[in-house]
């Protein structure tokens, strides 16, 4: 079929042929191929560009960790770049493009840039900052002149601009133990645990469960590994306890033994079925974990690594047994190792000729060099490669002896003539989970490579993640591992037989060949090995700093086959040893997760539209709605050609006229419940509430531990353990976080429930002067007079039959009650309130009054308790209890917190009767031209229909010795300049007569 596609062999399905396009360019491939293996199939070798240089790159590896191949897939107008050819399963349709080339990917005229030298070499975009001097490009102004040829010159894929129209799902999932990978260890761990009863998830980044036995060529119970493996599988799939989770990256270790995982459920096929996601984020809460994540081989650095023609051993191996696809006919291997002599073999099985084995040791095992013999690949040991040639494709490559211990090259250098060279440079457990779970990983000098650490969380390795490289190691340990997170010890039992070729996975201790020309470490960044010397150079000493300044392991692989080398280079240059150095430590995501998958459901809108019980009567009485916080709410009841001012200057003054009610459902409701509730309380609010009676509510002020404001609201004591805190609408989330994490982690001893009960309750506030005789006309159960209900007092009737909970108590400066009801029967209480208020002319209102009556008596809300005011700021240090210690008191005296200047509350008056805006300065001096000095701002704003007058709240230095001065309003975004006079901040009924009735 293709000129790499081997007759027989692989396990693709050669009876089904996909038809798919790469840069415009039609091919063919089978069913269960990847992009990669497709496109190697066809004589493919040019697969991409470098980000900096714009070299020819070829594929690189077989999986998730390739650097080099990287595509974008288009659906339609649909765009995703960056994807590794490796991971994209080809379907009947597939359209995929290269990326990075200009205009083409066999002609790239950034390829020019293999000239800049040491120009391009590392930190050239910092040092860019600095300067040169040139002219009069001097400094930051010569950054300025090349900022905009650097930023269109960088990145890789190009974004797309057409709206996803993909659907993605969120999950949530609970299990005794997850298994994170398929290979045989996992396979065993997952098979050990479920027959112990538990319930398992066994989660698989690739399309088919079983790891490496899918492409090793070896034996397992007398049976090709990959048979066992689907024996194994449809083992577990018979079992109810079991969920198998293919085509599923584990990206994220979070604390509790929370991990996120991503399941790509459509990006392998043509069309999606109906309701099907493109992706599935998981949420997964184990009690343990198995990490059975297997290792990565890693490249060896010399000059010419990174011709189009060169991979890793293995990723050949795994293309002529996985795929039936040969990377090239003519084929020399370059290793440190013996695994590179079980690829060598195979890949002569499947058909290539194996010209030759490169390998810098000089003693080898008499097993390596029967391998090699069956091979039929001539042994060049003590040798190294120090140069490839061709262009696009590799047509050859020298090599010269090498000693390993002292890195000499002598005696003259040989050419070998292959188009394909494969390296293996060592092996590198996959602990990013591990190292995300918390703690540092350890070297092993033995297997020249960092380990897992210590677990600290539940979890336990096994296979290749804990350098346990042969199958029959990974077998044992799985098993082991299974038991262990089931809880379970397990009788001894017979393992399967292995049977493999033999092999020291331990390599020598060589990562680079020093040579004349470029020795790429970070293949898809283009750091070369000088790179990282002159980082060391230049003083970057510490590996995160390497990182940062060379770039190295901050592409789209995040270093998967470069950390180590990069590291061991260097430690070499610091005359430390690796282990001293150190490695950087892993962060998620493991692997790239698609922003729709992360927002799943909740695309558009990200905040849901909470609605009030009493919405849909709001919306057939006239309201106008708009949002407010996470709320839908009534902003004005608009009579027919009323402006919005008109509307709620109408409903202010008929509420202080005789009555006006308003729906409060809203506000936070939090039930604190518990023996030692009260003191809970006493320690979060600054004043007293273990001294509350029960049936009485008491107004509240939270601070932060930084000794600022945080929220205020009342809370009832409905019994001795049993009080209803009420808090900011706005706030509500953040106070319950705010107790949660007290109760959880700072007092655990105490004996307290906190449940977010706010939308259990319906709540109505009625106001006004007549407010006391609508209340009286329609409770039963009770009297609300004043002996009875007396401020901040609470009873419990009925109105209309549904029992009620009433408090008086006052937002608007009237005498006014809160009404609540269970949620469900809000609506039927507030038309029952109303008919009983027809009598009396109460008119329902909205935010906008609501916030005008706020503002005339001097309350405070979310715009004045902004962050960085103080109870003091406020006025509201009458609250701040002698008594008692309490959030926030050890730090609200500090020396910046009781400065005189501070910006403190009072009111402003208009004087030239023009309105003012929220946001808007006060200076003491007005310079329309020049706007300067402001001494404070404006944080809301009305038309008072109680004064006649636009007034406002504001924050001003030394806001209370201000009283009865005059200043200026400079808003100059608005074109609005103005004198006003500073006043207190309560306009209307400073002496509460009118509340208190």
């Amino acid at each position: 079929m293709s000129p790499r596609r081997t007759e027989t062999g692989g396990r693709v399905d050669r009876l089904r042929t996909i038809r798919f396009t790469f840069d415009g360019a039609p091919y063919t491939g089978y069913a269960g191929d990847t992009l990669a293996s497709a496109l190697l199939a066809n004589g493919v070798t040019l697969f991409g560009r470098s980000f900096k240089y714009h070299r020819p790159r070829g594929v690189l590896t077989a999986g998730v960790e390739e650097p080099n191949a990287l595509v974008t897939v288009l659906r339609g107008e649909v765009r995703e770049p960056n994807i590794a050819a490796t991971m994209v399963e080809i379907y009947d349709g597939l359209v995929a493009v290269s990326q990075n080339r200009f205009p083409s990917l066999a002609w790239d005229v950034n390829a020019i840039n293999q000239l800049g030298g040491k120009i391009l070499s590392a930190g050239f975009y910092y040092k860019t900052f600095m300067g040169p001097v040139i002219g009069p490009l001097k400094g930051t102004r010569f950054w300025m002149f090349c900022e905009h040829f650097i930023r269109r010159a960088a990145g890789l894929g190009k974004a797309g601009v057409t709206a996803d129209t993909s659907r993605y799902e969120r999950m949530n999932a609970f299990c005794d133990v997850l298994v994170v990978g398929s290979g045989p260890a996992g396979l065993m761990a997952a098979r050990a645990a479920a027959d112990q009863g538990q319930r398992v998830i066994l989660c698989e980044l690739e399309p088919n469960f079983g790891g490496s036995a899918n492409w090793s060529g070896e034996t397992i119970d007398g049976m090709p590994a990959a048979a066992w493996a689907a024996r194994a599988v449809g083992q577990l799939e018979g079992h109810d306890n079991v969920r198998l989770l293919p085509r599923t990256t584990v990206w994220g270790y979070y604390d509790g033994n929370t991990l996120a995982a991503l399941e790509r459920v459509t990006d392998h096929k043509e069309a999606p079925a109906r309701g099907e996601p493109r992706h599935r984020y998981w949420t997964i809460r184990a009690k343990s974990v198995v990490l059975a994540t297997g290792s990565f081989e890693r490249p060896l650095v010399f000059p010419g690594n990174d011709r189009p023609g060169v991979m890793l051993a293995h990723a050949a191996e795994r293309y002529a047994n996985e795929y039936g696809v040969l990377p090239g006919d003519r084929i020399a291997l370059f290793t440190n190792n013996d695994s590179a002599y079980r690829s060598a073999l195979a890949l002569k099985t499947a058909g290539a000729a194996i010209v030759a084995i490169i390998d810098v040791r000089q003693d080898l095992t008499s097993e390596m060099r029967k391998l090699a013999t069956e091979a039929e690949a001539e042994i060049l040991s003590g040798h190294a490669v120090v140069a490839t040639e061709g262009g696009k494709a590799l047509s050859g490559l020298k090599v010269q002896r090498f000693d390993m211990v002292s890195g000499a090259l002598t005696g003259d250098a040989r050419s070998i003539h292959a188009d394909c060279l494969l390296m293996s440079g060592g092996w590198s457990p996959t602990i990013h989970l591990a190292s995300q779970a918390g703690a540092k990983a350890e070297w092993d000098a033995e297997r020249q490579a960092f380990l897992p650490p210590k677990p600290t969380q539940k979890w336990v390795g096994a296979g290749a993640f804990t350098g346990s490289f042969s199958t029959a190691e990974a077998i044992a340990e799985g098993r082991t591992a299974g038991l262990s997170a089931a809880g379970a010890t397990g009788a001894p039992a017979a393992l399967p037989v292995v049977e493999a070729a033999p092999g020291d996975p331990d390599p020598a201790p060589v990562f680079e060949i020093k040579a004349k020309g470029k020795s790429f470490v970070d293949f898809q960044h283009d750091v070369t090995a000088e790179d990282v010397r002159l980082a060391h150079r230049e003083g970057f000493v510490s590996v995160e700093h390497l990182k940062r300044y060379t770039t190295l392991g901050m592409a789209t692989d995040q270093g998967k086959s470069s950390n180590v080398p990069g590291l061991a280079i260097m430690a070499e240059a610091l005359g430390k040893p690796i282990p001293e150095v150190g490695t950087t430590r892993f962060r998620p995501p493991y692997s790239a997760v698609s922003i729709g998958s992360l927002a799943a459901e909740r695309f558009g809108d990200l905040k849901p539209e909470r609605l009030t019980p009493m919405h849909d009567w709001h919306i057939a009485n006239g309201a106008t709605m708009y949002s407010a916080g996470l709320w839908y709410r009534p902003m004005i009841y608009g009579l027919a050609g009323e402006t919005i001012e008109q509307a709620y200057v109408r409903e202010a003054k008929a509420t202080r006229d005789s009555a006006g009610i308003v729906d409060v459902s809203t506000l936070g409701k939090i039930a604190v419940q518990g023996p030692d509730a009260a003191e809970f309380l006493d320690r979060v609010y600054t004043n007293m509430f273990s001294t509350l009676a029960v049936g009485k509510a008491r107004y509240g002020l939270m601070l932060r531990e930084d000794g600022l404001a945080f929220d205020d609201g009342t809370t009832w004591r409905l019994g001795e353990q049993d009080f209803l805190m009420t808090t900011t609408t706005a706030n509500a989330g953040k106070v319950m976080q705010h107790l949660e994490y007290f109760l959880d982690v700072i007092w655990p001893e105490l004996k307290v429930t906190v449940t977010s009960v706010t939308d259990e309750w319906a709540g109505a506030a009625i106001g006004g002067p007549n407010a006391r005789a609508i209340l009286a006309a329609c409770v039963k159960g009770t009297a609300v007079d004043n002996a009875t209900l007396p401020f901040m007092g609470i009873v419990r009737g009925e109105i209309a039959g549904v029992p009620v909970m009433i408090c008086r108590l006052s937002f608007s400066g009237e005498m006014a009650f809160e009404v609540y009801s269970g949620a469900g029967y809000g609506t039927h209480v507030w038309e029952a309130l109303i008919e009983a208020g027809k009598p009396f002319g109460l008119v329902t209102y909205g935010l906008e009054a609501l916030g005008t009556m706020r503002i005339e008596k001097g309350h405070v809300t979310g715009a004045e308790i902004d962050g960085r005011t103080t109870a003091r700021d406020l006025h509201l240090d009458w609250m701040l209890s002698k008594k008692k210690p309490f959030i926030g008191s050890a730090m609200m005296d500090r020396e910046g917190l009781i400065a005189p200047d501070r910006l403190q509350l009072v009111g402003l008056v208009s004087l030239d009767n023009r309105p003012l805006n929220g946001g808007a300065h006060i200076v003491e001096e007005l310079d329309e031209a020049n706007p300067h000095s402001s001494i404070g701002h404006i944080t809301a704003c009305c038309y008072s229909p109680a004064l006649g007058k636009h007034i406002a709240l504001a924050l001003v230095s030394g806001g209370k010795a201000r009283h009865g001065t005059r200043a200026f309003v400079s808003d100059p975004l608005r074109n609005r300049f103005g004198p006003i006079e500073i006043v207190s901040n309560h306009f209307y009924d400073p002496d509460g007569s009118r509340m208190h009735g």
